[in-house]
């Protein structure tokens, strides 16, 4: 009977993972949430409207459809019991392995504050898209309605909270939105006078990055005409904004960057987690006691020659990849089962950061080369273009690129639904 291999998750390192084990003498079966596969570095992208959805996801089956060893189902995983190597969905049905590829990812982080997910919403998945979207646009049609001078500033405010590259990229594109796409289509105000606040916590923006690329990234979003607020910690979010210290910012509408943690699924696992809650993860990326347990992406606590893995997707790519072909060399007997003798430990190979601030203004370290602005936005534009999944949503992105570009135009301005009382207007007095 042909060895069973369980993927839970198709993001980057599900997806990888069960695309190298294709031609493989085993059964896979990939389980997740949703029926698509979702490219997230442009998910900023659907909830600013500039891209339809269906341009950076692709369903899961189609994307697995010729890889006849696949079975595809769309279930939640309620927990994994490792002692009897069964993963137990959400309708209370198992599925049983020989071999398990955990790849669950991660869920927003409030630091404790979970009652300020509902007026800052953060951005992992399609849904967080379209609610940011729809709590963008509609607020700029309560302040066409609004008469009241210091109420429509407060809807015509964006706080952008975490100044990492999500936070970053949110925040320069809302500025490119007021400038630029809206400008002349509302007649009770001017979108252009519309305040984008990036706050962050620590000293610098993108601060992952070198110094010097971090402060050309602040130039560069403060040009766009951000507002670029370092160092200062967020004690309060309500619907009418958000408290700094003491210190009151009115705002209607205010998204999260600022902090993530990983899947709760790492929990049944049986394992001490890290202050993240984190899966910590040997050198092959298995955890302790049941080597045919692979935690892969950014639920892993992993390292790399003695340092951390980062939480990004071509780290997830190649822990995917790795966790298929050291499955695939026990399956061969070529090393007794937990054994790393004869197989070489995880090695991640850095290939660069790229983080895009807006129109001709990114920031990139590739090998030992730092440079920013224009080049730099077009090595990003081109390199997420290129790692799109589907040779049709890479044309679909490219033209919708190349048509804002020269137009300032942002075609997903659709709204759909109205349900937050916030967002039900008053008639004009």
């Amino acid at each position: 009977m042909e060895n069973h291999v369980v993927v839970l998750g198709c993001g980057f390192g599900g997806l990888f993972a069960a695309q190298a084990l294709n031609g493989a003498p085993v059964r896979v079966t990939v389980i997740d949430r949703a029926n698509h596969h979702l490219f997230q570095p442009l998910l900023y992208q659907v909830a600013t409207a500039g891209l339809s959805a269906p341009a950076i996801a692709a369903p899961i089956r189609q994307i697995l459809e010729a890889q006849k060893n696949v079975t595809v189902l769309m279930a939640e995983v309620q927990t994994i019991d490792t002692a009897r190597k069964a993963v137990v969905l959400d309708g209370g049905e198992e599925v049983t392995y020989d071999f398990l590829i955990v790849a669950t990812g991660a869920t927003h982080s409030y630091f404790g504050h979970p009652e300020w997910e509902r007026d800052a919403p953060g951005l992992k998945t399609l849904e967080d898209a379209f609610e940011i979207r729809r709590r963008i646009l509609l607020a700029y049609e309560h302040a066409e309605r609004e008469r009241d001078p210091q109420k429509r500033a407060a809807w015509l405010t964006f706080l952008v909270i975490g100044a990492g590259p999500t936070g970053v990229e949110m925040a320069g594109t809302l500025a490119e939105i007021s400038r630029h796409t809206l400008r002349g289509e509302f007649r009770n105000f001017d979108s252009s006078q519309a305040r984008v606040i990036l706050v962050e916590g620590s000293a610098s923006v993108l601060s992952t990055y070198p110094p010097d690329l971090s402060a050309k990234a602040r130039d560069q979003l403060e040009r766009l005409g951000v507002t670029v607020r370092t160092e200062s910690r967020v004690t309060g979010i309500d619907a009418e904004g958000i408290l700094i210290g003491q210190e009151r910012i009115a705002a209607k509408t205010v998204i999260w960057a600022a902090g993530v943690a990983a899947s709760p699924l790492g929990k049944s696992l049986g394992v001490e987690l890290d202050r993240a809650g984190r899966v910590p993860v040997g050198p092959e990326l298995s955890i302790a006691a049941h080597p045919e347990v692979f935690v892969i992406g950014d639920l892993a606590a992993a390292t790399s020659d003695g340092k951390p893995v980062p939480g990004i997707s071509p780290a997830a790519k190649q822990m995917g990849r790795y966790a298929a072909k050291r499955i695939l060399h026990r399956l061969r007997g070529s090393t007794d089962a937990g054994s790393t003798n004869t197989f070489p430990p995880f090695q991640y190979k850095d290939y660069g950061q790229l983080a895009t601030i807006g129109r001709n203004a990114a920031v990139a370290i590739i090998g030992k080369l730092r440079f920013s602005g224009y080049l730099a936005w077009l090595v990003w534009l081109f390199a997420h273009i290129y790692f799109l999944i589907g040779f049709r949503n890479r044309i679909v992105v490219l033209f919708d690129w190349a048509l804002a570009y020269w137009s300032f135009e942002r075609n997903a301005r659709i709204v759909v639904g109205n349900k937050d009382s916030r967002f039900h207007f008053k008639s004009p007095s």
